[in-house]
C-alpha cells in the first residue's frame, strides 16, 4: 500500500438538484429572526414618523449587525458584535466617501470589489461566523450608488452608528434572562451528536460521517466555552464536565448510553439545573459546594495517604487493599470510588483551564490562507459589476453582491452556491412583484413589509440558503423604494439580469481562480495529525505526565482531527485538483481515533480494555 500522493487529475461533478435539498431547521432560529426585527422596527417606525424614510438605508446598515454572534457567549458576544459594528462602519464610511468624490461607475465598482475582498477575508480568518461577509459587502456596495455630498457623510453615518448601538443592546437583552444559554445550546449539541454516534456504532454501522459530525459538534462546544477567558463560572464548569463526557463517548461509542445523553442533552436546555456527571448519590449537592470542598477531600486523602506506613503496616496482610490506620478498619470501595471521580473531575477541569489561558493565534497568521479567496472575491465582483455596467444596469452593485455570496470552501460549494442564489432570487422576484402593491400603499406598508422580509429571511436560511434568499430578493428591493416609489416591472427586470450576470461571472473567476494549494494543505493537515498523536501517545504513555499535559495533547489531537477533515473536505471539491490522499486520511483518523480513546483511559474516565477496574466509574456508560 502505497502512502504517496497520487497525481492524476480529474473533473468533479457539480450537483443540482442536491444543492436545492431542505435540511432541518437551526434549533434557534427565531433568534437572528426576532433580533432583526427588533433591531430595524424602531429606527425604521421614528425615520417614518419624521417623515424621512428616505434615511432609513443608513439606520437599517447599523440594525442588520443585530445577525451577528448569536452562538457567542455573551461575554464574547459583546466584543464580537462591537468588532461587527466598526467594521459596517468603516466600510460604509469608504462607501460614502468613494461616492461623494466620484460619480464614474467603473470607479466606484472596482472600489466595491476591493472593499469586498477584505469584508470576506477578515470574516473569515477571525470566523465571526453567519451571515459573515454578506451583510457587510450588500451595505458598503450598495452606499456606493447612492449620491452623496462630503457634508452629509458624517451625519448618515452618525445614523448607522445609532442604529448599531441599538442592534448591540439588542443582541446583549437575553444575557439577564439566559446568562448561559450559547453555552447550554452549544452542549447540548455536542451531547447529541455524541449519543448519534453512539447510536450508528451500536447498529454495527461505519458512521465515519457520524463522527466526523460529533466531533465537529464536541469541538464546536470547546470553542464556545472557551471562547470567554478568564472568566470561570460555576454553571461553565458543569457545561465543561459534560462535554467531557462526549468526548469520553466519542472514544468508546460501544460503551456510551446514548438514552443518557439525549437525557442530559435535553436537561441543559432552557434555564434548569444542569445535571451532574459524577456519582448519581452525589447528584443533589450544588456544583459550587462540591468545587468548595474539592480542595478539603483532596488534602484529606492526601492526610490519609502519610498515614500509611512505609513497612506495611498500613496495608492488609492478605495484600487485599489499603486500610486505616486507626484500627485497621477497611476504607469502603464505595468511598474510595467517590473521591477518585472528585479528584478525576477535578483534574478533567486542569487542561481546560490550561488551554483558556493559552492567547489565540494572531489575526495575520491567519490571513495568508486565504488569499486564493480573497483573490476570487476580488476579481468576480469587479468583473461582474463591469458586466452589468455594460449591459447598462443602473444598480450594478446587485451583480457584485451576487458575485461575492458566491464564494465557498471550494468551487463544488461555490456552484452550489450560484445554483441557490439564482433560483432563489428568480423565485424571490415573483413574490416582490406579489407584494409590491402592498408596499405601494404607504410608508407603514412599506416599513411592515420590509420587517416581515427580515424575519422570513432568517426564518427560512437555515433549511437552505436558496429559501433564504425568495424573502432576502424582495427585501432587496423594497429597501430601493424608501427614498421613493419605482417602476416594479424596471425592478424586477434589473435585478433578474444582474442576479444572471453576478452568478454566470462569478462562477467564471471563481474556475479562473482555483485554489491550487488545496493539496498542500491537506498534506500539511495530515502532518499535523500524525505529530499531534506521537504527542499524545507520548504522554499518556508517560506515567509522570500531569493532568493539564495529558489534557493539552488530547485537545490538541482532537482539533488537528476536525481540523484534517474540514481540509480534506474542502480542497475534494476543487476543479482540476490531483487525487487527494483520501486513504492516508481516513487511516490518520482511524489512528488518531484510537489514540484519543487511549488518553481518555488513561485519565480514567474509562476502563482499560478486557478489565473491570474497582476504582472506575464510567459516567454515561452501560453497565
Amino acid at each position: 500500500m502505497s502512502s504517496a500522493t497520487p497525481t492524476s487529475a480529474h473533473v468533479r461533478r457539480l450537483p443540482v438538484v442536491g444543492a436545492l435539498s431542505l435540511g432541518r431547521p437551526s434549533d434557534v432560529w427565531f433568534k437572528p429572526a426576532l433580533s432583526v426585527v427588533a433591531a430595524v422596527a424602531p429606527p425604521s417606525l421614528l425615520l417614518m414618523t419624521l417623515g424621512r424614510l428616505d434615511l432609513a438605508p443608513y439606520t437599517m446598515a447599523g440594525s442588520l449587525c443585530a445577525l451577528y454572534a448569536h452562538n457567542r457567549p455573551y461575554a464574547a458576544r459583546a466584543k464580537v458584535l462591537a468588532w461587527v459594528i466598526l467594521g459596517m462602519l468603516g466600510g460604509l464610511a469608504v462607501a460614502l466617501v468613494s461616492a461623494s468624490l466620484t460619480r464614474n461607475a467603473v470607479v466606484l465598482v472596482t472600489v466595491g470589489a476591493l472593499l469586498a475582498a477584505v469584508q470576506r477575508a477578515v470574516c473569515d480568518a477571525t470566523r465571526v461566523g453567519p451571515p459573515a461577509h454578506v451583510i457587510l459587502t450588500f451595505v458598503s456596495s450598495a452606499a456606493l450608488f447612492v449620491p452623496q455630498t462630503p457634508g452629509q457623510v458624517p451625519g448618515h453615518l452618525a445614523l448607522a452608528a445609532a442604529a448599531g448601538v441599538w442592534a448591540w443592546l439588542v443582541g446583549m437583552a437575553p444575557a439577564p434572562l439566559r446568562p448561559h444559554g450559547p453555552e447550554r445550546r452549544a452542549t447540548a449539541q455536542a451531547l447529541n451528536a455524541a449519543a448519534a454516534y453512539a447510536e450508528t456504532a451500536r447498529g454495527g454501522e461505519e458512521g465515519a460521517g457520524a463522527r466526523s459530525a460529533a466531533y465537529a459538534a464536541v469541538h464546536a462546544a470547546w470553542q464556545t466555552l472557551l471562547a470567554v477567558r478568564n472568566r470561570p463560572s460555576t454553571t461553565r464548569r458543569a457545561l465543561e464536565r459534560l462535554v467531557i463526557r462526549a468526548e469520553v463517548a466519542l472514544a468508546a461509542p460501544a460503551d456510551a448510553d446514548p438514552a443518557r445523553l439525549h437525557s442530559w442533552a435535553r436537561a441543559v436546555r432552557g434555564t434548569g439545573r444542569i445535571p451532574r456527571t459524577g456519582d448519581p448519590r452525589r447528584e443533589e449537592d450544588g456544583l459550587r459546594r462540591e468545587e468548595d470542598g474539592l480542595r478539603r477531600e483532596e488534602d484529606g486523602l492526601r492526610r490519609e495517604g502519610d498515614g500509611l506506613r512505609p513497612d506495611g503496616a498500613g496495608s492488609r496482610p492478605d495484600g487485599a487493599g489499603p486500610c486505616r490506620t486507626d484500627g485497621g478498619a477497611r476504607l469502603d470501595d464505595d468511598s474510595l470510588r467517590r473521591d477518585g471521580d472528585l479528584l478525576r473531575e477535578r483534574d478533567e477541569l486542569v487542561g481546560v483551564a490550561a488551554e483558556r489561558a493559552v492567547a489565540p493565534r494572531p489575526l495575520w497568521s491567519r490571513l495568508g490562507t486565504l488569499a486564493p479567496v480573497a483573490v476570487r472575491s476580488a476579481l468576480g465582483c469587479a468583473l461582474a459589476g463591469y458586466a452589468s455596467l455594460a449591459l447598462g444596469a443602473e444598480r450594478p452593485y446587485w451583480a457584485l453582491v451576487t458575485a461575492a455570496s458566491l464564494y465557498q470552501a471550494n468551487i463544488t460549494l461555490t456552484w452550489s452556491r450560484a445554483v441557490q442564489r439564482v433560483v432563489g432570487n428568480l423565485v424571490g422576484v415573483l413574490l416582490f412583484a406579489a407584494v409590491a402593491p402592498v408596499a405601494q400603499l404607504g410608508p407603514l406598508a412599506l416599513v411592515l413589509c420590509i420587517l416581515a422580509c427580515n424575519f422570513g429571511a432568517e426564518a427560512l436560511i437555515g433549511r437552505n440558503y436558496w429559501l433564504g434568499s425568495v424573502c432576502v430578493t424582495p427585501l432587496a428591493l423594497l429597501v430601493t423604494e424608501l427614498p421613493g416609489y419605482q417602476p416594479t416591472g424596471e425592478l424586477v427586470t434589473g435585478r433578474v439580469v444582474d442576479t444572471l450576470v453576478g452568478a454566470l461571472v462569478g462562477f467564471v473567476a471563481a474556475v479562473a481562480v482555483t485554489n491550487r494549494r488545496a493539496g498542500r494543505r491537506v498534506e500539511r493537515a495530515l502532518t499535523t495529525v500524525d505529530r499531534a498523536r506521537e504527542h499524545a501517545a507520548r504522554v499518556a504513555a508517560d506515567p509522570s505526565s500531569t493532568p493539564a499535559a495529558l489534557e493539552a495533547a488530547r485537545r490538541g489531537l482532537a482539533a488537528a482531527v476536525v481540523d484534517l477533515r474540514a481540509t480534506a473536505d474542502a480542497a475534494a471539491g476543487e476543479w482540476w485538483q490531483r487525487a487527494l490522499p483520501q486513504e492516508r486520511v481516513v487511516l490518520a483518523e482511524q489512528a488518531a481515533h484510537r489514540t484519543l480513546a487511549a488518553t481518555v483511559r488513561r485519565r480514567g474516565l474509562l476502563p482499560d480494555p478486557g478489565t473491570t477496574s474497582t476504582y472506575t466509574y464510567t459516567e454515561g456508560a452501560s453497565p
